[in-house]
């Protein structure tokens, strides 16, 4: 992600840590229609729905652990389609990964998982390319990809 983006979301505004976990403002559509007023509100706002993206990941061989949020499995536990999150949670609570921290993926032959707590290790060549559903928006989208459980 953008550096100027990072350095926001390390940065949240300090009325975000007053949200309850399950209310209705632990939305991301209730924060995102408030019209905030101070600069480190709208600049934190800004990149949580960010899709910069780093061009020079463009095309780049890569290998990275995360998350998957799955999007379409053919059984109960042989996902096809999904998202690659950095954190488990991901989608579910506020605040969600902005697009450029989430890849989309596909896998022909399914990617078993056992639980939503699951970490993976998640290689291919990463390209820039927006992807969307009701469950989030993605600014990558990871190609040719192969997946095995995540050990340290």
């Amino acid at each position: 992600m953008p550096e100027d983006d990072l350095q926001a979301l390390l940065n949240p505004p300090e009325s975000l840590f007053e949200i309850e976990d399950g209310s209705a403002q632990d939305s991301f559509d209730d924060f995102n229609q408030q019209n905030f007023e101070d600069e480190q509100s709208q600049r934190f706002q800004a990149a949580l729905n960010s899709a910069r993206v780093v061009k020079e990941m463009a095309e780049q061989q890569i290998r990275i652990p995360g998350f998957l949020v799955p999007l379409e499995a053919i059984n109960e536990d042989a996902v096809i389609e999904f998202f690659i999150v950095p954190y488990f949670g991901a989608c579910l609570h506020l605040p969600p990964p902005p697009p450029n921290q989430i890849i989309y993926a596909k896998s022909e032959k399914g990617v078993k998982l056992q639980s939503l707590n699951q970490p993976f290790w998640f290689s291919g060549t990463l390209k820039i390319e927006i992807q969307g559903n009701a469950m989030g928006t993605s600014a990558y989208l990871l190609h040719g990809i192969e997946v095995v459980p995540y050990e340290d």
